[in-house]
């Protein structure tokens, strides 16, 4: 994507290789562990889990992409590979789809768990007849298949400047919408602790810190998620809207002499993500405990 010729006084920043391998491997090893995790500890088999498993996946995937796009690419520089040729061209393919199907994977896997989380947070009476596990399993199988074909199709024709824009406008579209809706189930969660409050002094008080401490706090926890994916993920289309407006002014050309630093940040998105659910989810630090000490109390979360 960025090999427009740079013409401007800003040299190109280079990051070594292992760099780029290193957190490769390190996210493959992270987003495998929650997959894993949320597969065999019963405990965690809810709608919630099952898409934050949805976006380990798509993490996965991508820490895997690069992983073995940056081993290619070293063995490219050493000559044992051609850059241009056929087969390769077809095999770089391959890895922008796959890069392509963990981006829209992400967004369309967060805007699941925002809806997921509006439902338990207002419609708690009603939720576990909303989010079934078949439900929930058909959301998934959708949002897979509808990644993948348009990753595919996102690579074919991205010279095509209608589809980069497409690309960026869906990413644009997605951060309003999510935030809206974070927004907005903010302000009701406040109005409505603070009804909860007024009926009663004492016990209105319990019931509004027991409300809180559930639904608010996995919204919390998505909303922290999904800032770090915009973090990681805006320069990278910025350096997109730039190839596409502006590609021979110096401040344009100084701002896309970054562009390995975007891929880094991009990159680093999904080792970012383990270490969030880590941190916020009691049940999955206690799981990975155990997974990680083979201990023998592991064991009844298994069992029906």
């Amino acid at each position: 994507m960025n090999t427009t010729a740079n013409t401007s006084d800003c040299p190109e920043l280079s990051v070594p290789a292992p760099i780029f391998f290193t957190i490769g491997a390190v996210g493959l090893m992270e987003n495998l562990l929650v997959v894993v995790a949320v597969i065999y500890n019963r405990n965690l088999h809810s709608p919630m889990f099952c898409f934050m498993c949805s976006l380990a996946g798509f993490n996965t995937v991508a820490s895997l992409t690069k992983t073995c796009e940056n081993v290619l690419l070293v063995v490219a520089d050493e000559g044992q590979l051609k850059k241009e040729g056929f087969s390769e061209t077809k095999l770089d393919d391959v890895m922008d789809s796959l890069l392509c199907m963990s981006f829209v994977g992400s967004i369309f896997s967060f805007l699941a768990i925002a809806a997921d989380r509006y439902i338990s947070i207002f419609h708690a009476l009603r939720y576990h007849n909303i989010m079934t596990m078949r439900r929930t399993a058909g959301v998934l199988g959708t949002i897979w298949t509808t990644c993948g074909v348009s990753a595919v199709l996102m690579v074919r024709f991205f010279d095509s400047k209608f589809i980069m824009i497409c690309f960026v406008a869906f990413f644009v579209l997605s951060f309003a919408v999510i935030c809206f809706l974070y927004v907005y189930m903010f302000m009701l969660a406040r109005i409505h602790a603070r009804k909860i409050a007024s009926l009663t002094s004492c016990g209105g008080e319990k019931g509004h810190k027991r409300w809180r401490g559930g639904g608010v706090r996995g919204a919390l926890t998505l909303t922290i998620l999904f800032g770090a994916f915009v973090v990681c993920w805006a320069p990278f289309f910025l350096h997109l809207v730039i190839m596409a407006v502006c590609q021979t002014n110096p401040y344009c050309e100084c701002y896309r002499s970054l562009f390995q630093l975007h891929v880094l940040l991009m990159t680093s998105h999904a080792l970012i993500d383990p270490a969030i659910y880590a941190f916020r989810s009691t049940e999955l630090r206690h799981t990975f405990r155990k997974m990680l000490l083979c201990s023998e109390g592991i064991q009844p979360l298994f069992q029906h």
